[in-house]
């Protein structure tokens, strides 16, 4: 489980890809608090650490993850964010973060404002159902505020703070992100399904 706050601005120092499956390398100032096995957050992706070495680390990519998420779209040099698994005894500042990705969306802009970046994307139609204005949502791992859900637009306002912990400052009109919903919207609805 991941909080969304990103620890790290991490580049990607290599990508391996094979015919079903890639090995991502992750160059990253919190390798001294990463081991063999620690499952990592990669722009909302949830991976497996599999080699440490110098100040970078190796991750497994399945088949079914390049297809869903992101990271298929990865190059050499790119930015991403980067989270530890939570630990029991710490906060939880942001919101509740599987690192299972239920979409990909495609930023619509990324303007720059006073004090903040106007952030709208477009999401799947079929992940609005989970989206509430000022509910939680995760952009590439990273925990936000809903400012406003309009169909299948969802706005959100990015600060200084956010700008410059994530990658989220990069992003481009047309790029594509990550999206993971509240989980506990997920669990609400299966709920009720079950009482029918």
């Amino acid at each position: 489980m991941f909080t969304g706050l990103i620890a790290d601005k991490a580049r990607v120092v290599s990508i391996s890809r094979g015919a079903e499956s890639a090995v991502i390398e992750i160059e990253s100032v919190l390798i001294p608090e990463i081991k063999t096995g620690d499952s990592v957050s990669i722009n909302g992706t949830c991976l497996t650490a599999i080699e440490l070495s110098g100040g970078s680390f190796k991750a497994d990519v399945m088949i079914q993850t390049l297809k869903v998420t992101s990271l298929g779209k990865l190059s050499e040099g790119d930015f991403v964010n980067l989270e530890l698994a939570t630990r029991a005894d710490s906060r939880l500042g942001g919101h509740i973060v599987q690192g299972h990705v239920d979409g990909i969306g495609s930023i619509v802009e990324n303007s720059v404002g006073e004090k903040w970046n106007k952030f709208v994307v477009k999401v799947p139609n079929s992940l609005t159902k989970y989206i509430v204005n000022q509910g939680s949502i995760a952009i590439d791992g990273v925990s936000l505020t809903v400012g406003e859900i309009s169909d299948d637009l969802l706005t959100l306002w990015l600060i200084p703070e956010t700008l410059e912990r994530t990658n989220l400052s990069q992003k481009s009109d047309g790029d594509i992100v990550n999206i993971e919903v509240d989980v506990i919207a997920k669990y609400v609805e299966r709920l009720m399904n079950r009482g029918q």
